[in-house]
């Protein structure tokens, strides 16, 4: 553990440090499109992040190369090779397109194209545990299209839901933290060093995911731009590849007692074909539901659009940091509930404690349909518009206008600014 834990400090020092000169750089290059009227920020802001978060990632990876343990996982495994290489290319292909802006037909051939490279190299899905049947094995032509297809989808999903600051690199760290437990768990306690990799891919994504953030939080001083995001899309998807059809029941030693106790002990060797579909639930959720919207309407796919789940949080009345902090409550509900669930199947706690918390979150998605009223005697505590409408009207055009929401107004590229999020879609070239 305390060598995964150094890993991680050195991944998210490295992209930490690097952000800033990135930054300038960014700024210098003219990586900063003009504002669109989609876009939530008010003023240009630098991409080109993602050039930080992958020499954050090729950090990581050389020190765990020299951990006495981790070392392990490159002398017996070639997929940490694969991702590396897979992620160089998307990396590339991201870059260009915060610069010169690349066609999505042409960046979804350069998904693919990566995603094979890491096929080439080892990094697939052998096998698959389907329920009642057992462990079926995939033909090769079968498991690289299951790969590609996995890559691809969580590329466009974390693509997609990164709309707001911090809002991206959040959740993939949530997911990642979740996935790394799980990942831990199947590889320390039951012994299955084919769990490694996974776990390595996780800790440095967190890694990533923390030494970005802190730059990316409201307002946001730069953007990971797709550089980042398809990069810790891709990441992500190379962990779930690693450790799905990895898991050997038989290693596990989970078939004894009733036939209900094994369904229930089981549950681990299943938890790969969800994990991957629950840490990005609410990307994927998002992808299908864009799709839908567009096609319906007669556009693209590729069309973007002001429909997102988080700017539909904005237009309830949510603030940008509590649109955010909500979406990080769902990723980690489903993710870590997913998690309890490969612990203990059994216990009627752990729903318990899913529909509670369910409902907590559908509380604060409700709120800003209620505003609440400070007591007469606390109205000189508490910020106007929490105070009384009668209160309100005496203090003046003040309040009123504190009451108003900005109107969000583009600023022509080339002012500097630290505020924004990264939209999906085509881009307005940099003048």
């Amino acid at each position: 553990m305390r060598e995964y834990l150094l890993t991680l400090c050195v991944t998210a020092a490295v992209t930490y440090l690097l952000t800033g000169p990135v930054r300038k750089f960014a700024i210098v290059a003219g990586a900063m499109p003009e504002i669109r009227a989609r876009d939530v920020h008010r003023e240009p802001t630098p991409r080109l992040g993602g050039i930080a978060m992958f020499f954050g990632l090729c950090a990581g990876l050389l020190v765990a190369d020299h951990l006495t343990n981790l070392s392990e996982v490159f002398e017996s495994s070639n997929e940490p090779r694969a991702l590396l290489s897979g992620a160089a290319l998307i990396w590339l292909i991201g870059v260009l397109d915060d610069k010169f802006e690349i066609d999505a037909l042409i960046k979804l051939g350069g998904q693919m194209i990566a995603a094979g490279v890491m096929v080439v190299q080892g990094l697939t899905i052998l096998w698959i545990p389907v329920p009642g049947v057992g462990n079926v094995a995939l033909t090769q032509w079968q498991g690289t299209l299951l790969t590609v297809a996995l890559v691809v989808i969580t590329i466009n999903a974390v693509n997609f839901v990164d709309g707001l600051d911090g809002l991206a690199a959040g959740t993939v760290c949530i997911a990642a933290a979740a996935f790394f437990m799980y990942a831990y768990r199947i590889w320390y306690s039951y012994g299955i060093e084919a769990a490694a990799p996974a776990t390595l891919f996780a800790a440095i994504l967190m890694g990533m995911c923390l030494g970005f953030l802190p730059h990316n939080m409201h307002p946001a001083r730069i953007f990971m731009g797709d550089s980042g995001s398809m990069l810790i899309g891709l990441v992500l998807a190379a962990g779930a590849i690693s450790v799905t059809g990895q898991v050997d029941p038989d290693a596990m030693r989970l078939f004894s007692g009733s036939e209900r106790n094994t369904v229930h002990q089981m549950v681990p060797v299943y938890i790969p074909l969800l994990m991957p579909l629950t840490i990005i639930a609410i990307p994927a959720a998002d992808l299908i539901l864009a799709i839908v919207r567009r096609t319906w309407r007669g556009q693209s796919p590729f069309a973007a659009d002001r429909g997102h789940l988080h700017h539909r949080l904005l237009e309830i009345g949510h603030s940008h940091s509590r649109a955010v902090l909500i979406m990080y409550f769902f990723s980690a509900l489903i993710a870590f509930g997913a998690l309890a669930f490969s612990v203990n199947a059994a216990s009627m706690w752990i729903v318990l404690g899913v529909v509670f918390l369910s409902a907590i979150g559908l509380v604060l998605l409700l709120l800003p349909r209620f505003t609440p009223r400070a007591p007469r005697w606390a109205e000189h505590f508490v910020p106007p518009r929490y105070r009384r409408r009668k209160a309100a009207a005496e203090a003046g055009p003040a309040v009123a206008a504190d009451e108003v929401e900005d109107e969000r107004v583009p600023v022509a590229a080339g002012v500097s600014g630290v505020n924004g999020a990264t939209a999906v879609g085509p881009r307005s070239r940099a003048r």
